[in-house]
């Protein structure tokens, strides 16, 4: 990693969440130094979502000037899917936003540089940076949460793909004849592990869920890693989001298990699941990570 030196410069952060908003401002060391959040409500229209968010980022302008704090940028992790750069966004988990221009909304409002990313690779990016994958040059960074996403690091560069949609491990099929999934197909995993489709199938919140329903969802998870390990020649998963850190070891042990059951060939065998080091501050540093490493501050390898 390679960072610049000004002591008070920060990244003006912003992760976009079916569930949470949140804004916060992160120095050039990954760290957070304020941050506020609002619920998402996402059944309300797409202008009041972004006029909650447009607050949030207005108190964190605010808070930076009371802090002597310098922002230099906005970065954004939202929900996918999207056009590449986030120039437009169309959250699964947000029905008002399709086709919204989030980056353009962001950078009026904050009057800054702004870089948009997939919230799961954001974190992915987070982690590489100053997390658990930190030195790690071939890994997976996933998101278990109201919804499932994941960011995909390989050769010490996080993968964007044709659109900026690579490593949508969430869409990974883990039960043939599961659940409908808001994709439009079955049994994805996020249709099976995400917290909303948990809520769905046991009728209350996801922290409610059985020790056979934590089970399960760690279960699909490593089934889901597996996969990626298998095609990807990766040794490591970091998973962060409410559902799987809200789970705990029941959940990373499950997933354990499924994963040393299916990755078996020579180069993925002994392929490691662990919780996501930057825990429920991941999104807010992976947004700043996106910002930063748009301006070209932070780097991923060498």
């Amino acid at each position: 990693m390679e960072m610049a030196t000004s002591s008070n410069q920060v990244a003006l952060a912003v992760d976009i969440g079916g569930t949470k908003l949140a804004a916060g401002l992160v120095d050039k060391a990954g760290e957070l130094l304020w941050s506020s959040a609002d619920l998402t409500l996402a059944a309300r229209s797409a202008e009041d979502i972004f006029g909650t968010l447009s607050r949030l980022l207005d108190e964190a302008l605010k808070a930076s000037a009371r802090m002597d704090l310098t922002p230099i940028v906005v970065g954004a992790g939202c929900g996918g899917p999207m056009a590449k750069e986030g120039r437009d966004v169309s959250p699964l988990n947000i029905p008002s936003w399709r086709k919204f221009p989030l980056k353009g909304a962001l950078q009026k409002s904050s009057g800054l540089e702004t870089f948009v990313d997939n919230d799961a690779k954001a974190i992915a990016l987070a982690e590489a940076w100053v997390g658990a994958a930190k030195g790690t040059k071939n890994f997976i960074g996933m998101v278990v949460s109201t919804g499932v996403g994941g960011g995909l690091v390989v050769d010490g560069k996080l993968l964007g793909g044709q659109a900026g949609n690579a490593g949508h491990i969430g869409h990974v099929i883990v039960e043939p004849e599961g659940a409908n999934c808001v994709c439009g197909a079955k049994g994805c995993l996020e249709a099976e592990v995400s917290g909303l489709s948990i809520q769905r199938r046991i009728g209350m919140p996801a922290k409610f869920a059985s020790l056979d329903e934590r089970k399960r969802a760690g279960c699909l998870t490593g089934r889901a890693i597996a996969c990626s390990a298998n095609l990807l020649d990766l040794k490591l998963a970091v998973i962060g989001g409410s559902v799987a850190l809200g789970f705990g070891s029941v959940f990373f042990a499950s997933a354990q298990r499924e994963l040393d059951r299916l990755a078996c060939l020579d180069f993925s065998f002994g392929s490691k699941v662990v919780p996501a080091a930057l825990g429920e501050n991941a999104p807010l540093i992976g947004a700043a990570a996106v910002g930063f490493s748009g301006l070209g501050i932070v780097m991923l390898g060498d």
